[in-house]
């Protein structure tokens, strides 16, 4: 795994690098197929990506609420342009994520995260925030996490997995590791990914699963623990709180 990427995520450039789309608005209840570019610091669109985790760009859309989570790998055409096939979107604002690392140029070698806000259209209605809780429960799996965080320090993250009261060692490989890890900072949206620390070897990953941490700002965030158990990918939530 590389490092993990410089800032929080919440402007559309960094370094020369900007994350430029023409749509803005959507309306709800519809799929929606969002394009985007990446251009670099000569202003032309980056076609040359290096993998990261299997893919070549990740891409993250968020309600300010911290609902609402996809996690994509959009496709990208011969002359830059990328598509994210959103799914339904709920009225509300949302923030849209690209995190990547350029093969060639300044930014080569480096890892990027930039989004842009999108606006759907309708009657919004806020969801509250779950109150921080280590431990949840998703598709008849229980989710377990430990470990105490401190804003802007390293440390490290245990993720358990447990179903029917006995451990999972049956996690299955996804994007290169047994789980994915993505926070969400509570009122401004601000991005971290969490970086898996167990090397995959077949299909029995689990039961627990060292993550190391460094988010940078005191508060509540949202996580989102993305696994594969036979074939099926599950998706747990939960808010952990940072001193």
């Amino acid at each position: 795994m590389g490092p993990m990427p410089a800032g929080d995520g919440l402007s559309e450039s960094d370094g020369g690098y900007r994350m430029a789309s023409r749509t803005a608005r959507v309306m709800a209840g519809m799929a929606t197929s969002y394009r985007f570019t990446i251009s670099g610091p000569d202003g032309k669109p980056v076609t040359s990506f290096a993998v990261d985790q299997t893919k070549k760009l990740h891409f993250y859309a968020i309600r300010s609420d911290l609902t609402g989570f996809q996690h994509l790998h959009p496709a990208m055409a011969a002359d830059g342009t990328w598509m994210a096939p959103l799914g339904n979107l709920q009225p509300g604002k949302w923030r849209l994520f690209a995190s990547f690392a350029p093969d060639s140029g300044s930014g080569k070698g480096k890892d990027f995260v930039l989004s842009r806000t999108l606006t759907v259209a309708g009657n919004a209605s806020a969801t509250p925030l779950p109150k921080a809780a280590s431990k949840v429960t998703v598709d008849g799996y229980t989710v377990t996490v430990q470990g105490e965080l401190m804003a802007g320090m390293a440390h490290d993250l245990t993720v358990s997995f447990a179903k029917n009261g006995k451990p999972v060692t049956d996690l299955q490989p996804y994007l290169d590791t047994y789980a994915h890890l993505t926070a969400f900072h509570a009122g401004d949206q601000a991005f971290a990914h969490l970086h898996p620390q167990t090397t995959v070897n077949g299909d029995h990953g689990g039961p627990d699963l060292p993550f190391h941490a460094e988010l940078p700002t005191s508060g509540d965030w949202r996580l989102f623990l993305q696994f594969r158990t036979a074939g099926t990918l599950h998706t747990a939530a939960l808010t952990l709180h940072v001193s």
